[in-house]
């Protein structure tokens, strides 16, 4: 009886015969060449990344112990002028308001980059639609913000720290012989570094250069953000202890007949995120008015405000740390968070609409814990036997009030969770976080860095797209209206070319015959006068918010 031998069916992709000797020992060779150059990158982009993420360390650490010294200091000046009466708080109107002013003026005539949160502007660098100036920006946030911040303006010192680490990229950048993708990393990763100083929150850092600011999660992406970030962490840990800024303590496991209260949460985070956004924007346009004249008459109407505030309510100014630490924890009445809400709502506006140094990250944290617990308290009212614990939604709103303004849903819920060390919070982050993404995005907001760094660009007078050519990378998002058509089909204007094409870990140079597919990377070169290209590729990519 004869053996049988079942041969396998042929492939009808596959190449035989003579073709299979030429074309196999080629591809290999690809794949070979693709493993050493991401191998080559990542070897020389480490090194760098430590050095970063150590200098930004250094910085992050800095700032705050200068902004840390001035507000008891302030606490201590607010109460002292009380015992004087009016001429104490003439006194203290006159401070606030030149400080806010000096800080405003500072920022316009050193560093306009250095304005507000400095957030866009990095989304900026990163895109290659602006230049960074780094040690303009490295000496004007600091005093700026630390100015600006210590005066009680409502402002974070977590913006300034991550446009201070994007610069410190730009830095050790220069030290080095960089490719532009190389630079453009070390200056996300520098950013990332920043925030994860801020908040000792090393994933978090990662996941913002990721979903936020590069939006490539490629090998050395990945790599040199993740190493800059922890060596950060790191550094601030060993010099000012364990603690993140907003420590939470003491939350427990919300039970599963919470996450209906968690998606009404997601609701009134995005509905009230919207009206964050959208009055921010026509803050901005207000002060703008204001100061035509003098670049720092916006500044001292707001330290002006800030200073009649502070009379009355000291523990409403600066970036908020003992407000929300008290709301964390549950120690705020119903009535008191309606208030408070009110006022810091209100005065972030004032504050960053002016122009100073300073974020709105740690003030939009502030007003998603309150949110989060009145409405625990609420829900712990209404319905006693689901056993809702308030500062456990305190925290939870802190998540969902930033994914409705900023729309980085994954940032958001990796920042609460290293701040609470509590992962048990993962399903009601989840489910408040995207409900207030997506009703956001119904409602048609735009995220806020998307929408300032829109203004900006359009606000600038010399904008580097009618100056010079531009590389600029793009994302195939899916079921973008690229996604399917060849090059030739793209319809791009005289002046744009895309030079490479990235998928999974291959690159090429495009041809016309090219098919795009969602997840490609686009590498496009934009002559300077074709301006309108970008606008066509982030169409076309699915780039736009």
């Amino acid at each position: 009886m004869k053996a049988v031998v079942e041969r396998p069916s042929p492939d009808p992709g596959a190449v035989h015969g003579a073709d299979a000797t030429v074309a196999a020992p080629r591809v290999v060779r690809r794949e070979i060449q693709e493993f050493l150059r991401t191998h080559e990158q990542r070897r020389r982009q480490l090194p760098r990344a430590v050095i970063v993420g150590l200098a930004v360390g250094m910085t992050a650490v800095a700032f705050r112990a200068a902004l840390d010294w001035e507000e008891p200091l302030r606490m201590r000046a607010l109460e002292a002028a009380h015992a004087f009466g009016f001429l104490g708080l003439l006194v203290v109107l006159s401070a606030t308001t030149g400080a806010a002013a000096f800080a405003v003026w500072l920022v316009k005539r050193f560093s306009p980059e250095a304005s507000g949160s400095g957030i866009p502007h990095v989304k900026a660098v990163v895109r290659n639609l602006r230049p960074m100036p780094w040690a303009r920006i490295l000496g004007v946030k600091f005093v700026g913000g630390a100015v600006a911040i210590g005066a009680g303006l409502a402002l974070g010192r977590e913006g300034p720290t991550i446009q201070m680490g994007a610069a410190i990229g730009e830095m050790v950048r220069g030290w080095f012989d960089t490719t532009p993708r190389e630079r453009r990393t070390l200056i996300a990763a520098g950013a990332g570094a920043g925030l994860s100083a801020a908040f000792n929150a090393p994933l978090a850092g990662l996941v913002f250069v990721l979903e936020e600011l590069q939006g490539d999660f490629a090998p050395a992406v990945f790599a040199t953000a993740l190493v800059a970030s922890v060596v950060a962490d790191l550094t601030t840990r060993l010099l000012l202890g364990q603690l993140p800024v907003f420590h939470v303590s003491g939350t427990t496991i919300p039970p599963l007949g919470a996450l209906p209260l968690s998606l009404v949460l997601g609701v009134f985070a995005a509905l009230l995120g919207v009206a964050f956004n959208r009055g921010l924007l026509a803050s901005l346009d207000a002060f703008q008015q204001i100061s035509r004249r003098r670049s720092w008459y916006g500044g001292a109407v707001a330290g002006a405000i800030v200073g009649m505030l502070g009379w009355f309510a000291p523990a409403a100014l600066g970036s908020g740390n003992r407000l929300v630490e008290a709301t964390l924890h549950g120690a705020i009445t119903l009535p008191w968070l309606a208030l408070f809400f009110v006022i810091r709502f209100g005065l972030t506006m004032v504050s960053y609409g002016c122009g100073a140094a300073g974020g709105i990250f740690a003030p939009l944290l502030v007003l998603g814990a309150q949110i989060g617990l009145a409405l625990g308290i609420v829900a712990q009212r209404w319905f006693p036997t689901i056993g809702i614990d308030a500062p456990t939604f305190a925290a939870v709103g802190m998540a969902a009030y930033f994914t409705a303004i900023v729309r980085a849903p994954l940032t958001g819920i990796v920042l609460i969770v290293e701040m609470t060390g509590n992962y048990y919070l993962i399903l009601p982050l989840l489910v408040s976080s995207l409900t207030a993404y997506g009703l956001a995005d119904f409602l048609h907001d735009r995220p806020i860095y998307e929408a300032l760094l829109e203004r900006d660009l359009l606000r600038c007078q010399d904008e580097p797209l009618l100056e010079k050519t531009l590389l600029i990378d793009f994302t195939v998002a899916s079921g973008a209206p690229f996604e399917g058509k060849t090059i030739r089909e793209l319809g791009l204007p005289p002046g744009c070319v895309l030079v490479l094409l990235r998928r999974g870990i291959r690159e090429e140079v495009p041809t016309a015959s090219s098919r795009l597919e969602a997840g490609d990377k686009l590498t496009a070169v934009i002559a300077a006068g074709a301006e309108r290209a970008i606008r066509l590729l982030e169409t076309g990519t699915g780039a736009e918010p």
